[in-house]
């Protein structure tokens, strides 16, 4: 039966073969001039012409499965056989004898239909199912002209025109549609009219290409069965007000605007009615929530006639928009154009439930937003505890350019089955104007339609002509009904123009001349649309004409109220961010130390193991020295460190997810937070099991698909949705994060400024010098301070009561050096009443440094502990010299500043040399600069010279950051200026690093050695 899912071309090819030698026709390479609509690519011989009848195939050469037999004598052989004893064939060849000649003997009007014949009726059909969409009607514009494929001409399966009217029986076990075994006797010319309707209509169905029967059965059940298309009267004037609505909103825009960008939705205005109804049919269907993504093409119409933002906040917008006031500490940020805003609102469905809508802000590059949507509705389904993924769902708006060309597209389509990372499916919808800017689609992409990528996921397409109201809304529930069937994703390609090329203010005519003489003479959909239902009667011109002046009314009062519209809150946070403040809001300061007796019982609990659990030998090593580690309080390593830090905000009721490239083991094998048994392959994860009864999502740790795009983008939509969660994303190297960097620029840098949304997303960034090459050196440390948006000239308010700095700046960025530290900065991340994103530039050799331990005691709470300070026990943004210094020492005659590991080889080198007149201090948090911890350096050293010191090549690590900071910190008290400082590091290179070991090795050395040396620096 494998044949009806995925057909053998050579058992095609064979049939053909034995088909067209049997029945004296030949096709023809072009299309021949039709003397029936059916009949388009044959010409018939005279008998006299006809080639020699095949010799049989060997039985030895057949299966006996049903339909792959390529010969007419085995055939008849086979029925024979059958006739005799129905047991002595194949199940699928008794159902399929029992159908043919039990139909033929008991219905009469089945003029001595062959098996040979219904076996190329079944061809005939499965060739519509397959091929139908090459020959429906989906250009609006009629410009494509696609040739009609052969397999669809019933000449090519030996029928004349004298068999139209001869009645047929086709019926197929177990399969549904046309080839159900319960069909009528139809004649030839109704089944070939009922095939055109269903496949060559305004509607082109792909779906053939899905490897399993129950989905294409019930494709086949929704487009073959003969049922009422036709929506009625009432459901018409709907259809026909939506569309009026979409219509007018860019007739309005254009009139009062004329010279403004608007990336307007002429030439695809039944994307409103067919995204409204869609949602109508979800809402029917138990959705609840739906996260939209979409570019800026139709985006306002979306966002006032679907979403419903206000229509005057919208012309208020237009008219320059004014900045939110009337709030206390109102952050505004620096605004985005108007056709890159979200916004959310709950809205009222044609079935009288409700069903809430986002539209995510996104950037001009196009489908970056699409992981992010993904990744929204995920959180949103696990913080709604919507386990069978029903009640949310995603939707993105994409165009037709962007959906073949840009490869995010296929990351994030990649992750649609992943079971940490799907969400039941999303419904793609791509408005598709058959040029991308001034590119057509010949030069735009290698496949037939722009769609193709989706076939990789088994999705069904449903090429819709974008003129056709009633086919867009059509496929638009389908789309709705098969997301919550299946549980998978769906496309729907309308196939639609650009009234006004790319934006209002472009001519393009330049490059595309022939479609926009075509254009320019075209009638609207809602032309179309009205002319239809005044021929059908159902609406008269008094119903339009009374639909046209309610909306103009509206749009007017709502132009007039805009004049005055002052925004007055942020409208579109999701109610989880309530009391969280904005950057101009004073947030207090936390302690991030924990009870020693909590340290104590989830420890034991992240390093115990089920006793008839069989791990790794060295994995169980691991986990009993860290048991050893917990019960001495001594010697606590990064991965005890970053686990307890989890375990802890575990315990304190958040949510924890991380995810990356082998994140599970651990890129270095140092993590271990899932365990293999090695008899059996079962997995356990400790961090499963820190509480009672644990939530098995409320800890999620998971290996991601070889993707930076889009799986940081889909944790960075994660992370959106609810503060009470620590979101992580972890490069396999920091050195691969920039196959992200759209997501770094356009999002994570940007986004609270641009759109007011803030994240608490930590960026794991494996970043060191260790001689492993160019590609496994550097994360690009530079890039992200080069981003932060702290200035270097001014020093903020630093009294730790009033202190601001991080709140005000756009990102931090830490390069940590104890498992202490490392702790406190990931519990940091959600004790404080604000989020920002946090670049953690991770360790590779110190997660096994003999030195690069913490103890206990530095993670917990208790006055007088190693960790506890004057506030308390928290995250310290630097780390003063460890040789017990008092608050003046005059005798250093040098302080060298560096961050991250590379402290403990200069540590290693001051102790070879006894060179005990050398301060070293570890900034831990690069940006914001810690200026106040700094200063206090600075004073305590007053004669010592100022080192930075770094791994990396001058034009890259932090120097070109610190410099100007601490030039500032160095003129406040009064020690010098920026010329002052002495730089130690790599020369300036256009690679991060050496590939060669012995150069590493040396320049390693000449680094730490020149830090030590006992004469003045140049």
């Amino acid at each position: 039966m494998a044949w009806f899912r995925a057909g053998s071309n050579v058992a095609k090819l064979a049939i053909r073969r034995t088909l067209s030698q049997t029945s004296s026709y030949v096709t023809r390479a072009q299309i021949a001039p039709a003397q029936n609509r059916y009949f388009h690519t044959t010409v018939f011989r005279s008998k006299a012409q006809a080639a020699p009848v095949p010799r049989p195939v060997p039985l030895s050469r057949l299966t006996d499965s049903f339909l792959d037999g390529t010969s007419s004598v085995y055939l008849e052989e086979l029925q024979r056989a059958w006739e005799q004893d129905p047991n002595s064939v194949d199940e699928s060849w008794d159902n399929f004898f029992r159908n043919f000649v039990g139909q033929a003997t008991t219905s009469p009007g089945i003029s001595g239909q062959t098996i040979q014949e219904s076996m190329r009726l079944l061809l005939l059909v499965r060739a519509y199912q397959v091929y139908g969409h090459m020959k429906a009607k989906i250009d609006p514009l009629g410009l494509e002209q696609r040739p009609i494929p052969d397999d669809l001409d019933p000449a090519l399966y030996g029928f004349s025109e004298s068999d139209l009217d001869r009645e047929f029986f086709v019926g197929v076990w177990r399969m549904a549609g046309f080839l159900s075994e319960n069909r009528p006797v139809q004649t030839l010319r109704a089944i070939l009219t009922r095939l055109e309707q269903a496949y060559c209509g305004h509607i082109g169905y792909e779906y053939m290409h899905i490897a399993d029967r129950e989905k294409c059965n019930w494709l086949r059940d929704k487009i073959e069965t003969p049922t009422s298309t036709q929506y009625g009267r009432q459901r018409r004037e709907v259809i026909l007000d939506r569309l009026i609505w979409s219509t007018q909103f860019e007739n309005f825009l254009a009139t009062k605007w004329t010279a403004a960008k608007r990336f307007g939705l002429e030439g695809c205005e039944t994307l409103i009615p067919g995204m409204k109804e869609m949602f109508d049919r979800s809402a029917d269907l138990g959705v609840e929530s739906i996260v939209i993504g979409m570019s800026h093409r139709g985006r306002l119409n979306v966002l006032g006639n679907v979403v419903r933002k206000p229509l005057r906040q919208i012309f208020s917008e237009f008219s320059g928009g004014t900045k939110p006031v009337d709030e206390v500490g109102l952050y505004t940020g620096t605004g985005d154009v108007k056709y890159h805003l979200g916004t959310s609102y709950d809205r009222p469905t044609r079935g009288g439930k409700r069903i809430h809508l986002s539209l995510v802000a996104n950037p001009s590059h196009l489908e970056a937003v699409d992981p992010v949507v993904v990744g929204k509705t995920r959180a949103k389904q696990y913080y709604s505890n919507d386990v069978d993924r029903t009640k949310n769902m995603g939707v993105l708006i994409h165009g037709d350019g962007s959906f073949a060309g840009q490869g995010v597209v296929y990351e994030t389509l990649h992750l649609s089955a992943l079971p940490n990372y799907t969400t039941g499916g999303t419904i793609h919808i791509v408005v598709n104007n058959q040029v991308a800017f001034t590119t057509d689609p010949h030069a735009g992409r290698s496949s037939q339609y722009c769609t193709d990528v989706a076939k990789a996921l088994s999705a069904p397409i449903f090429h819709v002509n974008g003129d056709d109201v009633e086919a867009v809304v059509h496929a638009c529930e389908l789309a709705a009904e098969w997301r919550q069937t299946f549980h998978s994703d769906v496309v729907v390609d309308i196939v639609c123009y650009r009234r006004f090329g790319h934006n209002e203010i472009d001519e393009p005519s330049f490059t595309q001349p022939k479609m926009y003489k075509v254009i320019r003479n075209h009638p609207s959909a809602l032309e179309i649309y009205q002319k239809k239902l005044l021929e059908s009667g159902q609406v008269t011109k008094e119903d339009i004409s009374q639909i046209n002046s309610k909306v103009t009314s509206i749009l007017n009062e709502e132009f007039l109220a805009s004049k005055d519209y002052v925004p007055k809150r942020r409208d579109w946070l999701s109610a989880y961010w309530g009391g969280f403040k904005s950057p101009e809001q004073l947030s207090r300061i936390r302690n991030t130390g924990v009870k020693p007796e909590i340290l104590k019982n989830v420890g034991k609990a992240i390093t115990s193991l089920p006793g008839n659990f069989k791990p790794h030998r060295a994995v169980k090593r691991i986990f009993e020295d860290r048991a050893k580690m917990i019960e001495t309080g001594e010697g606590i390593d990064w991965a005890v460190g970053e686990a307890l830090a989890f375990a802890t905000l575990l315990v304190e009721g958040n949510h924890v997810r991380l995810s990356g490239q082998d994140v599970e083991r651990g890129t270095f094998s140092h993590r271990h937070a899932v365990l293999h048994d090695q008899e059996t392959g079962e997995i356990y994860c400790p961090l499963d099991h820190v509480m009672m009864n644990q939530d098995e999502e409320m800890f999620t740790v998971s290996n991601s698909s070889l993707s930076e795009f889009g799986v940081l983008g889909f944790e960075l939509g994660y992370s959106m949705e609810n503060p009470n969660s620590l979101v992580l994303w972890e490069a396999q190297f920091g050195d691969f994060s920039n196959g992200a960097q759209v997501m770094f620029d356009q999002f994570l840098s940007s986004g609270e400024a641009k759109w007011l949304r803030q994240t608490g997303l930590v960026v794991l960034l494996p970043h060191g010098y260790d001689g492993q090459g160019p590609e496994h050196s550097s994360a690009r440390l530079e890039r992200f301070l080069q981003m932060s948006d702290d200035n270097p000239y001014v020093i903020p308010e630093m009294d730790s009561t009033l202190r601001k700095q991080i709140q005000e700046c756009n990102w931090q960025v830490v390069n940590v050096t104890t498992p202490a530290n490392y702790f406190h900065v990931l519990r940091r991340q959600l004790h404080r009443e604000f989020r920002k994103p946090l670049i953690v530039m991770a360790p590779k050799n110190l997660l096994r440094h003999k030195d690069c331990k913490s103890n206990l005691s530095e993670f917990d709470d208790v006055e007088g502990h190693p960790g506890f300070d004057k506030q308390g026990t928290r995250f310290k943004r630097l780390i003063k010299d460890q040789n017990d210094h008092s608050d003046l020492e005059e005798g250093i005659r040098r302080l060298v500043l560096c961050s991250g590991k590379v402290y403990y080889e200069l540590d290693e080198e001051r102790k070879k040399v006894g060179g005990k007149d050398v301060a070293i201090c570890r900034v831990e948090q690069l940006c914001p600069f810690p200026y106040d911890l700094v200063q206090r350096e600075l004073k305590r050293y007053p004669n010592a010279e100022i080192v930075w010191c770094q791994e990396e090549p001058m034009n890259m690590g932090a120097y070109s950051y610190i410099a100007p900071r601490l030039g500032t910190a160095i003129k406040a008290v009064g020690r010098g200026t920026v010329d002052d400082i002495k730089y130690i590091g790599r020369a300036p290179s256009a690679a991060t690093a050496t590939g060669f070991y012995q150069v590493h090795t040396k320049e390693q050395n000449e680094i730490v050695q020149k830090a030590m040396q006992p004469e003045p620096l140049d």
